[in-house]
């Protein structure tokens, strides 16, 4: 028997930002590719009003169909209205209002057997009204900021709390973001560990020297990869530098932090050891991975970031602070290093792995449990189970 999974996902990749949510959309293609799944994907786009929606930014998004084959997969992308710096707390409420008819459109044209919720702010909240307005068992997935962000403002802690009591299941993506939601007040009996994937054919080991080739680099070097913003700690890396004189860092991702990056860079004298690639289409990440001697990332907060363990997969160690599954990946001294979250000890353990470095085989093993398989296998096990098969 078929089992017809409406998945609800603000973090959905587009023509206009195909990095964005690339982990949910390989998520819902490996749960589509099994014969007794049938996946819709509802992805809604906010909007601020006319004519603010075709300018700047919001213009490509505007520009996107409402509905489409992406891959193997059907995605509707309805709109709804926001306030660009003022709707965090009123999304909920307006995404519903925007989608409701549409879910109600397809559910009788084929019902709908459960929710699954990619995000637990707003997509959690929403799936939590849709579920009520059709009848039907929902699943939220906790990552990280949206626990540790959304579920802690004042404006939005008590839909996030709300959502995970009234949700049939729940998924976390560390056993540490388990830890979170339960202290939350949410119930850990109905919570289930599910760990991200990584595409190990496509984030293998190649050679080092020939990487830095390609990338138009050479000697030592340190790699960051994730979204310019103060949360990541690039700034620490930065600052870790003066103590790591032979070291060209590279910051992989866009954000509007990278002006301030920047001038701290010029300040500290190391500019010219710091270079920003801005973002790199995911399927070209593998080559950038491959040519780090080091990936270091870190945050003051995380669920277990996908760049963790893609930089494994290629042989690279890393070195992150002890946030979220921090702990559950880096789980042998091959791996890399779990530090505080000051610059003396980044560069200290930095410098450690430099001059020794772990063969990368060896670091490949510690990714060698996170497959596409094994996250589908969970989620199908759970998705079933809340639906009552």
């Amino acid at each position: 028997m078929t089992l017809h999974v409406l998945m609800l996902s603000t973090l959905f990749p587009d023509m206009s930002r195909p990095n964005f949510g690339v982990f949910v959309e390989r998520q819902a293609r490996e749960l589509a590719g099994r014969d007794e799944i049938d996946v819709t994907v509802m992805a809604p786009i906010g909007l601020p009003p006319w004519p603010l929606a075709r300018a700047g930014r919001y213009a490509p998004l505007h520009a996107l169909p409402q509905q489409e084959r992406w891959k193997n997969l059907t995605v509707h992308r309805p709109r709804f209205p926001i306030i660009p710096g003022l709707s965090g707390r009123m999304n909920v409420a307006a995404m519903t209002r925007a989608i409701l008819p549409l879910v109600r459109k397809l559910h009788e044209q084929r019902p709908f057997d459960v929710i699954d919720a990619s995000f637990f702010y707003p997509d959690g909240p929403v799936a939590r009204r849709l579920s009520r307005a059709l009848g039907i068992p929902y699943s939220v997935k906790a990552r990280g900021a949206d626990i540790h962000y959304w579920g802690r403002r004042r404006g939005t802690k008590a839909a996030v709390r709300a959502a995970g009591t009234d949700a049939a299941g729940l998924l976390a993506v560390s056993q540490a973001m388990r830890q979170s939601m339960a202290a939350m007040g949410m119930d850990a009996d109905k919570i289930t560990v599910h760990y991200t994937g990584v595409d190990l054919d496509h984030f293998g080991i190649v050679d080092r020297e020939e990487a830095k080739t390609a990338l138009g680099v050479s000697g030592k070097i340190v790699l960051c990869v994730g979204a310019l913003i103060p949360r990541k700690g690039q700034d620490l890396l930065i600052r870790a530098l003066p103590s790591l004189p032979d070291v060209t860092l590279l910051l992989a991702g866009q954000g509007q932090y990278r002006r301030t990056l920047e001038k701290l860079a010029e300040e500290l004298k190391v500019d010219r050891r710091v270079g920003f690639l801005g973002s790199i289409p995911h399927h070209k990440l593998p080559r950038v991975f491959a040519a780090a001697d080091v990936m270091a990332l870190p945050s003051s907060s995380e669920g277990l970031a996908n760049a963790w363990v893609e930089a494994l997969a290629c042989g690279t160690p890393i070195v992150i602070t002890d946030v979220g599954g921090a702990r559950e990946l880096v789980d042998r001294p091959e791996a890399g290093r779990i530090v505080a979250r000051e610059p003396e000890a980044i560069a200290e353990a930095i410098s450690a792995v430099l001059t020794d470095p772990p063969d990368g085989e060896t670091v490949r093993q510690a990714a060698l449990r996170f497959t596409w398989t094994a996250n589908a296998d969970t989620l199908v096990a759970h998705l079933n189970r809340i639906a009552g098969r």
